[in-house]
């Protein structure tokens, strides 16, 4: 079958002054390339925000838990001085649990001026301040603000760490909000103003106010409010405590901020950054204090076993002997020290009473916390030499009394004096003032071993003494604190000084948990004992071996060398102060001719100068009591108090044993 032909129609000619219509090909191409493009927007638009919650889910999910927030605290240990000036803490330093009714209204206008201005407007991210801060860092370059929220902070305080990621920005707005939920802004102002880092170890406003200015957090001014605030942004870099200077130009950007913000007018501002500021001066423990401190919180626990929550020990050290303590001792070291091989030392004072003013256990806290003034144990040398001495005035021995400087062998052992002469006849004053060692051993051999080990026993030396002849030149160990203890009980009149540090234990609250009791009068010494044994001590400081330590007011000591100048010692008292000083080396190794007259006796000499600064030079004693004739008891090494005094003038006895001790030294 024959195909029909086809024909086409003619194509019909655009009329006169008219464009050919568009052909349908072309139109559609483009509405489909716009639709197909929106088409994969939406889906990879889709896929992103499903892609992002699954990313803040795993982030959700990783986030630490919020109850933490109830949770407690470690508990921290604030060690103060007598008069309440902070010495040193341990732990975090929190204040008092504050409110927000509590807090100063500055502190919060300088802390939302500076921080967060829009803080009662967002929900806990502030898009606008996130925006604000981009583009001021945009123009400048460089970060020079910051999009983050108090509420944010607030989060990364509380659950974060300082770590920079977009993890943490995201779990920190994430906590943010949360936090916006569950408390209302009042109390987020308080939670932050508790529990931020102010510096020195202070968390809280509370604590930051009592730390920098020594007063709680309502009681500060506009200029110290600002100065809390500016910390904020570096609190190490603005602490006042370290650079006040630093500190002052901070506060006065945020006084400025408050300004902009409507805060306070321009007035006020000026009159907050001309305002005195009244800083705590910076913690004794620092330095050499902190011997002290740390042997206080070692002893707590004898107190009140363990406790949880924060607690506030007051103690007996004095702030300002605490310093000249550590400036006397260091200036010896580093100088006169240096010079003779003589690098650790040690300085304890004390009241009369026992109660320790200041302690020094070391050159250098920062390179060794081994505390020498509680923990050394060190031969004391000729510093011995006053059990030997109260053990003969018990006996009925007087300090003018005339005894034989002269060659003595006691069984086997045979004590030289350290110049190597012997003056014949002297009195028991100017034995113990030149501290000539054979009269000494001899006396305590004659008088009795026993009665020596029981005096430095009474006057609380806890060492188990061997009654061997050499033990009255001091071949035994004791520490600084027990020998400066001794002492004391002289400038005590006669009653024992238990050496105490802490008199009272309280929680930051204000609940006492252990307050020292009032000790009873405990009489060691008979008051004649003591005056004879004051006199003999005054003359070592006034013509004897000790003359380096003498100062512009009643004064009395011993000095104390060990073998081959291994250990010096200078121990003395005025009325009101009693104060023992140690040099040597930790290794035991000799110093260069260091004996207790030298060294010793000028550290003692500088710290005594300064401590009894200002105050009234005072006799040793109210009034001499009359003297008592006393017997002494026989005993294998003597026949009584006529034996005694026929013995130092007679033929002196000899023997055969030898003691394992070595030979004794005077010293000068």
């Amino acid at each position: 079958m024959a195909k029909r032909p086809t024909t086409k129609r003619p194509a019909r000619k655009p009329a006169a002054g008219k464009h050919p219509a568009p052909s349908r090909t072309r139109a559609a191409r483009p509405r489909g390339f716009w639709r197909i493009l929106l088409h994969w927007a939406a889906v990879t638009c889709i896929w992103g925000l499903l892609a992002l919650a699954g990313l803040v889910g795993w982030y959700v999910l990783d986030l630490p838990d919020p109850d933490m927030l109830a949770r407690g605290r470690q508990g921290s240990v604030t060690v103060l001085a007598a008069d309440g000036a902070v010495l040193a803490t341990y732990g975090e330093l929190h204040g008092a649990a504050l409110h927000y009714d509590d807090l100063p209204p500055a502190l919060v206008q300088a802390v939302l001026a500076t921080e967060d201005r829009r803080f009662f407007d967002h929900v806990g991210v502030d898009l606008r301040g996130i925006a604000r801060a981009a583009w001021a860092n945009l123009r400048a370059g460089g970060v020079v603000e910051g999009g983050s929220t108090i509420t944010q902070q607030l989060a990364k305080n509380l659950f974060l760490t300082p770590e920079r990621s977009f993890k943490r920005k995201i779990q920190e707005a994430l906590l943010a909000l949360w936090l916006e939920r569950r408390f209302s802004k009042q109390e987020l102002l308080a939670i932050y103003f508790n529990r931020v880092y102010l510096g020195a170890g202070t968390y809280g406003a509370d604590a930051a106010a009592r730390r920098y200015f020594g007063r709680p957090v309502g009681e500060l001014s506009l200029a110290e409010c600002a100065m809390i605030a500016g910390l904020l942004k570096a609190p190490s870099r603005f602490n006042p405590a370290s650079d006040p200077a630093a500190a002052r130009a901070r506060a006065s950007e945020v006084i400025d901020n408050m300004v902009e913000a409507g805060f306070i007018d321009a007035g006020a501002a000026e009159g907050a950054k001309l305002a005195p500021l009244d800083l705590v001066g910076p913690r004794v423990a620092g330095g050499a204090g902190r011997y002290a401190a740390d042997w206080v919180v070692s002893r707590a626990a004898d107190y009140i076993g363990t406790v949880a929550g924060d607690i506030v020990i007051t103690t007996t050290i004095d702030a300002q002997l605490e310093r000249a303590a550590g400036d006397a001792l260091a200036a010896g070291l580093a100088g006169e020290g240096a010079e003779r091989n003589a690098h650790q030392g040690a300085l304890i004072a004390m009241a009369p009473d026992g109660a320790v003013r200041a302690m020094v256990g070391g050159a250098d806290y920062g390179a060794s916390q081994f505390n020498r003034a509680v923990q050394a144990r060190r031969q004391p040398g000729s510093a011995f030499k006053l059990f030997v001495y109260l053990a003969a005035l018990e006996a009925g021995m007087r300090p003018d009394d005339v005894v034989i400087d002269a060659p003595v062998t006691i069984r086997g052992w045979a004590p030289g004096n350290f110049d190597g002469e012997f003056r014949g006849p002297v009195t028991l004053r100017e034995a113990l003032a030149q501290s000539i060692n054979t009269v000494a051993a001899e006396t305590a051999w004659r008088v009795g071993m026993i009665k020596v080990v029981d005096v430095a026993h009474r006057l609380g030396i806890t060492e188990t003494l061997p009654p061997l002849p050499s033990l009255a030149l001091g071949a035994t160990e004791v520490t600084p604190l027990e020998l400066t203890a001794a002492y004391a009980a002289l400038a005590n009149q006669g009653n024992i000084a238990w050496p105490y540090v802490i008199t009272q234990i309280a929680t930051r609250d204000g609940q006492v948990l252990y307050q020292r009791p009032a000790m009873p009068v405990q009489r060691v010494l008979a008051p004649d004992v003591v005056a004879g044994m004051i006199d003999m001590l005054s003359a070592n400081i006034a013509v004897g071996t000790g003359k380096a330590a003498r100062i512009d007011r009643p004064a009395a000591g011993k000095t104390g060398t060990s073998q081959d100048y291994r250990d010096a010692w200078f121990m003395g008292f005025t009325r009101g102060l009693v104060t023992g000083v140690w040099v040597g080396n930790d290794d035991n190794s000799p110093m260069n001719r260091v004996t207790g007259g030298g060294l010793p006796a000028h550290i003692w000499a500088a710290f005594m100068t300064r401590a009894e600064a200002g105050k009234p030079a005072l006799a040793l004693l109210d009034a001499v009591p009359a003297t008592q004739d006393r017997d002494v008891a026989a005993t294998p090494e003597t026949g009584g108090f006529d034996s005694l005094l026929d013995s130092l003038f007679g033929e002196l006895v000899g023997g055969n044993a030898t003691p394992p001790y070595d030979r004794g030294g005077g010293d000068r």
